[in-house]
C-alpha cells in the first residue's frame, strides 16, 4: 500500500471517528429538545443514576465535544494542518481515553453498533499508538 493511501486512511479514520462523536452530540441535542433520537436514548449514567436528565445530557455532551475536537485535531495534526504534526499521537490517545470513559459511563444508552464501532476504533488507536507505534513518523505531517 502506498504511503499516500496510508496517510489518507489514517487521517480519514481519525476524522470520521471525531465526526461520529459529533453525531452522538447531535442526537443528545435532538433528544434534549423533545424530539425523537431514533435508536439513541436520553443520556443516563449507570454509575450515577441520580443525575437528572439535563445534567446527564450536559455531562455526556462534554465527553462527546472533547472527543470530537480531539479526534478532528488529531486528524489535522496527522496531515500537518493548523496543529503541529508531532502531537497527533497524544491527541488521538487522549481522545480515545475520553471517549472510552464517556462510553463506559453512559453504557446502554447508545445504539449497540455505534458503541461497538466507537470502542473498536478507540482500542485500535490505543493499540497502534501504545504498543505498535504505527504509523512511523515519516508518514505524518511535521
Amino acid at each position: 500500500m502506498s504511503v499516500q493511501i496510508i496517510r489518507i486512511l489514517v487521517a480519514g479514520a481519525l476524522l470520521l471517528h471525531g465526526l461520529g462523536h459529533g453525531g452522538a452530540l447531535g442526537a443528545l441535542i435532538t433528544i434534549g429538545r423533545g424530539m425523537s433520537g431514533g435508536a439513541w436514548r436520553p443520556a443516563r449514567s449507570w454509575l450515577v443514576p441520580s443525575l437528572s436528565a439535563p445534567a446527564a445530557r450536559r455531562v455526556a455532551s462534554i465527553f462527546w465535544i472533547a472527543s470530537m475536537i480531539g479526534f478532528v485535531a488529531a486528524s489535522m495534526s496527522f496531515w500537518g494542518l493548523l496543529v503541529p504534526g508531532d502531537v497527533w499521537r497524544q491527541l488521538a490517545l487522549a481522545s480515545s481515553a475520553v471517549s472510552i470513559l464517556g462510553i463506559t459511563l453512559f453504557l446502554g444508552t447508545w445504539p449497540v453498533f455505534n458503541t461497538v464501532a466507537a470502542l473498536g476504533m478507540n482500542i485500535a488507536v490505543l493499540g497502534t499508538q501504545l504498543w505498535l507505534r504505527w504509523p512511523p513518523q515519516a508518514l505524518y505531517g511535521n
